[in-house]
């Protein structure tokens, strides 16, 4: 199937400049906001105890919270939680415990005595120490990197130094842009977030060893054409699949966005994002910047 007829020639690389000039900016607004506003840690990474509750009747935020200032762990942080009428609610505490039955059965009698028996629903209880999340955090964060690297680095060794260097780029562009959305959109990082970079990754590399395979091929059946005569090639022949496989995959992730629940929402967010930005950067960025390369070896 194509969704592209043979011979379409839309010269990408003409808008190299413009695509580059705004991944840039984009990219220095997202690290403007990881230093300023930082990243909303979920309980995983950040410490603390979280607790999912499903009401039978809708209850007020402030009653919730005067129920479970009797339990002894500390302020607390109640949020809405799925979608609206569901009467669900997530509660984080600052302090953690080892003992979660015991917390629950707390939990439980304070809701009671508040709202009536049978009228609230543990439906979750997760605890991690500071010390923990703290760990959590910082692998979860050089798991993203090295496997960046090592992307541009298999690149490198089945292509050429250009196409990994170009590879890398494009990776930290994907990741960033993905983590700015989820900033913007205040989703929890956690390591289902962490899960979904990582395939973020895996699934851009692999657009662009396709595109870099066809390059590497047309520039050797097309010896007398430019390289960016050849990228464009390249690029409009690798077309129609990249359509098909993302498409694909887009709409996969988007039926899991909208029914999936609460829970696996912002993962499917995360990918959304990242499969769709790494479709730009392959051509937007990776493709250009071989070219450019390229050119600063004519100039030196």
């Amino acid at each position: 199937m194509e969704f592209i007829k043979p011979g379409t020639n839309i010269p990408f690389t003409k808008y190299r400049t413009t695509a580059m000039i705004a991944s840039t900016v984009i990219n220095v607004v997202v690290l403007l906001l990881l230093f300023v506003k930082g990243p909303n840690l979920g309980v995983d990474f950040a410490g603390g105890t979280v607790v999912q509750l499903k009401f039978q009747q809708k209850v007020a935020v402030p009653d919730i919270r005067r129920a479970l200032e009797t339990i002894g762990l500390g302020d607390s942080e109640i949020q809405d939680f799925g979608k609206e009428g569901e009467n669900e609610y997530l509660v984080r505490f600052e302090r953690t415990t080892g003992e979660l039955g015991a917390v629950g059965d707390k939990i439980r009698g304070a809701l009671a005595a508040q709202f009536g028996d049978n009228k609230a629903e543990i439906r979750r209880i997760e605890s991690v120490g500071p010390k923990v999340g703290r760990e959590l955090r910082e692998r979860a964060t050089w798991s993203v990197i090295a496997a960046t690297i090592m992307m541009g680095i298999y690149i490198w060794f089945r292509f050429e130094l250009r196409f990994g260097i170009g590879a890398v780029i494009a990776l930290i562009h994907d990741v960033l842009i993905t983590v700015g959305a989820l900033i913007l959109f205040n989703y929890e990082f956690d390591l289902t977030i962490i899960a979904a970079l990582l395939t973020i990754v895996g699934f851009s590399v692999n657009d662009t060893v396709v595109i870099c395979d066809r390059i590497r091929e047309n520039m050797r059946k097309s010896k007398r054409e430019g390289l960016e005569k050849v990228i464009n090639t390249s690029i409009n022949e690798c077309l129609s699949r990249t359509i098909i496989t993302t498409g694909t995959a887009l709409m996969v992730l988007l039926a899991l966005f909208i029914l999936g629940g609460a829970v696996i929402r912002p993962f499917a967010f995360a990918l959304l994002v990242g499969f769709i930005t790494g479709v730009y950067s392959t051509i937007f960025i990776a493709s250009p910047i071989i070219l450019l390369w390229e050119k600063g070896k004519k100039k030196s």
